[in-house]
């Protein structure tokens, strides 16, 4: 007999059903989640294609799709991403709609777990019947939740679709709200420029009314000083006047009660008046000054001139340098700096790079021989005369930075190295180029206008034909840099100056001694006066075939003619003469040199005579006479022998004869003074400074201010400057010391005069 299912059976019934129910359950809530992680994660890549605007996702791919293919691609290709803004994005979606579902599903649960409690504790044991009750009460619940699940999922969906409605909305708030506050900051800070802009032009309206009544006020000052000034003059000029002409009419008078006491000097003839001096005949020879298209510049008599500033008697007794301030003006670079820097380009024949060296003093020389001293010898070249002279003005101790202190105002400008370049270019543009430049600079600066230039100085290492062509012919030599108005204000120094023109002075050219101490220029004086000279006189020079009016051939004919006493070395191609030892050894054995024109009036060998204290012999005055006149004695006959060269041109003068007719005791004068004139011819090296000795550079400067000092005081009395002569009769003037009638007139005369470049 078959038992009866009693208890255990229900149990196990009882039991079956719990886990069956857990199973659904886990199984619902499982589905539940795959269901809304998806929903989730296709929003995360909704967003993160719509918050980057990278536009390579489409809306209906899923997450798993935007990882996959974001795996696959280079991340630089995604630009402008919002990293922060993406996950507040992301977890506020996230966390609205899983709210919504976790609520739905647990509630849910949990009612069906209560049901399943309650009958399980009110069951029976032995109903059978009961059992399939509670089968069908199962399928029921079964079937309940299967027809609840669309219901909650589509009221999990109508929430997610309204929250992301309302994240729509906000957002577009949101957005709307920030663009009119940066459309309101942008329009405060637009009126806060407008009002900032009309308070400046406020400020500068009110500045310039005030401006303009200062200037107003000065004006009506300055007026009334000037004419305070003017009203005085006019007094001043009109007692000196009626002081003038009672003085003419005394003179007068005494000359009418004594004819027979009047002066030698009115026996002269008198000098023409500007309106009463004929024109200035053409120039034919290549020496001669050019004759300008243009009439003489006028020459204005400035009715105030600045003086500069001076300090009370005391100070002036204390301070050595008043009245010799000297001002350097900036110039730019391409007129001095720029030049030496491309040296290559000075020279087709030398290395003016090498010779630039040392301050412009070039290579020294050593001592083999026994010719020089231990030190200060350099192998100079001529035409770095500006450049020396340069660096020593840097050593001058009376430089001043304030140019209405300065008394005379240098101007460094490096001419000679300038035209260098485009002496032989048939263009005359590129060799007035820079000079042209140079003069309307200095015209447009303040310095000028004191004196109109005429306090200001130009040292150009070269003859002063090299800058004087003719106006009419561009391809003439040089360029026009001392026809130009400006430079005939300045004082300008060349290496030989001319004749007819009164704004040009010569100074020395750089020797190969520049010595550092003055010890050194004692020791070389002494070596001179001890050397025995083997050789009555000597030449050295090469011959001028192609020019009639030459000595040079004569001179060099006498010379070999005289065997014994006379030495001649001849600068042929073999460049003898270029080689400082051959010189100097030539003129230390010889009394005396001679020193005939050559492409000019003057030579760089007459000062290497000198240094070598042998007498220099000239045959021409415009070679040495009337061109250094502030380092050479007035008297000539004192240091130098002068032989007229028409004489020798015509075989009248015989060189070896009136040598030797000079007395011994004439030939030891002579060269004591030429041993005393050694200091005044040399440059000192600039990188030092010598001590009680005066070099040509001192001496140069002295000249420069005291001429300035002259100009000066002849503006200062209303006189036209340089009126007292005429421009011809500047070597009278300059020279001699007094005008008219003198034995050099033939020598200077335009028709005879030919020597020139």
């Amino acid at each position: 007999m078959e038992k009866p299912m009693s208890g255990k059976f229900r149990c196990r019934t009882q039991s079956w059903y719990i886990v069956l129910v857990s199973f659904l359950l886990w199984l619902t809530l499982y589905m539940c989640y795959l269901y809304s992680s998806s929903v989730t994660f296709r929003k995360r890549g909704h967003s993160f294609v719509a918050n980057n605007h990278t536009g390579f996702l489409d809306s209906s791919q899923s997450f798993h799709v935007v990882v996959r293919d974001d795996e696959t691609q280079d991340p630089s290709h995604v630009e402008d991403i919002d990293i922060v803004d993406n996950v507040v994005d992301d977890d506020e979606t996230e966390t609205d709609e899983d709210k919504t579902t976790e609520f739905s599903d647990v509630e849910e649960v949990n009612q069906v777990i209560d049901s399943m409690l309650s009958e399980d504790q009110n069951g029976t044991d032995t109903d059978s019947a009961k059992d399939n009750e509670d089968v069908t009460s199962n399928e029921e619940v079964k079937n309940m939740d299967e027809d609840d699940k669309p219901v909650v999922q589509s009221s999990a969906q109508d929430k997610r679709k309204e929250g992301r409605s309302t994240k729509q909305r906000k957002g577009t708030t949101a957005n709307v709200s920030e663009r009119q506050r940066d459309k309101k900051s942008e329009e405060d800070q637009e009126r806060r420029k407008e009002d900032r802009v009309v308070k400046q032009k406020e400020t500068a309206n009110v500045l310039e009314r005030q401006r303009g009544e200062n200037v107003e006020d000065q004006a009506a000052k300055r007026k009334g000083a000037a004419n305070f000034l003017e009203r005085q003059r006019g007094e001043n000029v009109e007692d000196q006047t009626a002081k003038r002409q009672e003085n003419a009419d005394v003179s007068e008078r005494q000359r009418e009660d004594n004819p027979e006491d009047q002066p030698v000097e009115n026996m002269l003839p008198a000098v023409k008046s500007r309106t009463e001096r004929p024109q200035r005949p053409r120039r034919r020879e290549r020496n001669k000054p050019a004759d300008s298209l243009n009439p003489v510049m006028e020459k204005r008599i400035e009715k105030v001139v600045a003086e500069p500033r001076r300090q009370n008697p005391v100070q002036a007794g204390l301070d050595s340098c008043s009245g010799r301030y000297i001002y350097i003006h900036n110039l730019p670079r391409k007129f001095n700096q720029d030049l030496l820097e491309n040296c290559r380009s000075l020279s087709f024949w030398t290395d003016m790079c090498e010779c630039a060296s040392n301050l412009g003093l070039g290579a020294r020389l050593s001592n083999d021989e026994k010719l020089y001293s231990n030190s200060g010898w350099f192998a100079t070249n001529q035409f770095l005369l500006e450049v020396i002279f340069h660096n020593r003005m840097k050593q001058y101790k009376c430089l001043t930075k304030d140019p209405l202190v300065a008394s005379a105002i240098y101007v460094p400008y490096y001419a000679g190295l300038d035209v260098g370049r485009y002496l032989w270019d048939p263009d005359g543009f590129m060799r007035d180029y820079d000079a042209l430049n140079l003069v309307k600079w200095l015209a447009s600066r303040p310095e000028w206008k004191r004196m109109w230039g005429r306090d200001h100085f130009l040292v150009a290492g070269r003859i002063n034909w090299d800058f004087r062509r003719d106006p009419k012919n561009e391809s003439d030599w040089g360029n026009e840099l001392l026809n130009f108005d400006e430079s005939r204000n300045m004082t300008m120094l060349v290496l030989e100056s001319s004749p007819w023109n009164y704004n040009d002075f010569a100074i020395p050219y750089p020797t190969y001694f520049h010595p550092s101490r003055d010890d050194a220029v004692f020791q070389w004086q002494n070596k001179m006066r001890r050397l025995k000279r083997r050789f009555l006189f000597s030449f050295a020079g090469a011959r001028r075939p192609g020019r009639h009016e030459s000595i040079r051939n004569e001179l060099i004919e006498q010379c070999l003619a005289s065997r014994r006493r006379c030495r001649f070395l001849e600068c042929d191609k073999t460049q003898k003469c270029h080689k400082p030892a051959n010189v100097m050894r030539l003129f230390q054995n010889s009394i005396f040199c001679l020193q005939p024109p050559g492409d000019s009036y003057t030579r760089r060998s007459i000062f290497d005579s000198i240094i070598a204290g042998c007498i220099p012999v000239f045959f021409h005055p415009g070679s040495a006479y009337v061109q250094y006149i502030w380092h050479f004695p007035r008297d000539y006959n004192k240091y130098s022998v002068m032989i007229p060269e028409s004489d020798v041109k015509t075989g009248k003068a015989n060189i070896e004869r009136i040598l030797t007719r000079v007395s011994r005791d004439r030939r030891v004068a002579m060269k004591d003074e030429i041993i005393k004139m050694i200091p005044k011819v040399i440059y000192a090296d600039p990188s030092s400074r010598l001590g009680e000795i005066e070099d040509a550079f001192d001496l140069t400067v002295k000249g420069i201010l005291d001429r300035v000092e002259t100009v000066r005081n002849q503006m200062n009395e209303g006189r036209i400057v340089n009126y007292d002569f005429e421009e011809e009769e500047s070597w009278k003037y300059f020279a001699i010391g007094k005008l008219g009638p003198h034995e050099w007139d033939a020598y200077f005369s335009r028709k005879i005069g030919k020597h020139g470049p």
